[in-house]
């Protein structure tokens, strides 16, 4: 990772691990159980059971044409369709060092990602399902000509539309932690106890190394970021994982590391507005966050 700029993104995780995991064979769907429609709007799904569901916050996504990164949240849309959220940058073409969304270079909407169980430096592990990437920030604010920097910066989020036959695999509770229960619209001051799942393939795929709890240092950009210590930083393949705030909200997505002044802390873009900007600006009618099955307990 060069150091040339006070952030970096966490660029996505071998390029050619994704795209062998376009090859990989699918498992079999687990039994679904019924989910209640959200509070916020979200749409009822029958999902998998969240012990035995293979795609769910935290898997590992490969994009083809990129490399690896890690899920954050799962998504409704009015018409039942089932979304999984990634970095935006996860799709891009550049640079680690390109951190303006409204500038730097993505692959196409249609490009096909797939979800991965246990991929490492070496492989891409088990392919437990695909998708296509139907919604980026960045082609969004390119296409608008957005002219906010602090959006441009800090406004890293896609979503991947799952394929129909693969709906049934999905779960949307964060591993280890539960939740989330709903979208954090308050922001975050310092000292704020905050919860990941990273799933890089730097740790050989071993996702009991995934939870992390940490601390916030406070929002920063207009309220669009969030400065995060975890007792270890993200890494690259931990590109887009999912943040929950103290009470198990939904509170962002993992996007950069800093160089300076706050050295190895992460930049955790905010999903309340990174959302609402996709809800604004996007295609997806009735576009809400999924709820997790299971209850949130930061416990360690």
């Amino acid at each position: 990772m060069e150091i040339v700029t006070r952030t970096t993104r966490l660029t996505a995780l071998g390029a050619a691990v994704a795209s062998a995991a376009l090859a990989a064979a699918m498992t079999t769907a687990p039994t679904a159980q019924a989910a209640p429609e959200g509070p916020d709007g979200s749409v009822a799904v029958a999902w998998a059971p969240a012990d035995t569901a293979a795609i769910t916050p935290g898997v590992q996504t490969n994009t083809a044409g990129s490399g690896q990164c890690t899920a954050n949240f799962v998504f409704t849309d009015a018409a039942g369709s089932v979304y999984v959220g990634q970095a935006a940058h996860c799709a891009s073409t550049g640079e680690a060092t390109d951190t303006d969304g409204c500038l730097a270079q993505s692959l196409p909407l249609g490009t096909r990602v797939t979800f991965n169980r246990g991929g490492s430096l070496v492989g891409a592990g088990e392919q437990v399902g695909a998708g296509t990437l139907v919604y980026s920030s960045w082609l969004t604010m390119q296409a608008r000509r957005e002219s906010d920097p602090d959006t441009c910066a800090y406004n890293d989020f896609a979503l991947v539309k799952v394929d129909a036959e693969d709906v049934a695999k999905v779960n949307p509770s964060i591993p280890f932690w539960g939740g989330p229960n709903g979208v954090n619209t308050a922001g975050t001051a310092t000292g704020d106890h905050v919860y990941s799942f990273g799933n890089s393939g730097i740790r050989a795929g071993i996702e009991q190394l995934g939870p992390k709890a940490g601390v916030s240092l406070g929002a920063d950009g207009g309220g669009w970021t969030h400065a995060v210590y975890t007792l270890t930083p993200g890494v690259p393949g931990d590109s887009g994982s999912a943040f929950l705030d103290a009470e198990g909200k939904a509170l962002g997505t993992l996007s950069t590391l800093a160089l300076a002044p706050l050295p190895a802390s992460n930049g955790v873009g905010d999903l309340g507005r990174e959302l609402a900007y996709a809800q604004q600006h996007g295609s997806l009618s009735g576009l809400a966050l999924a709820h997790g099955t299971e209850p949130f307990s930061p416990i360690l």
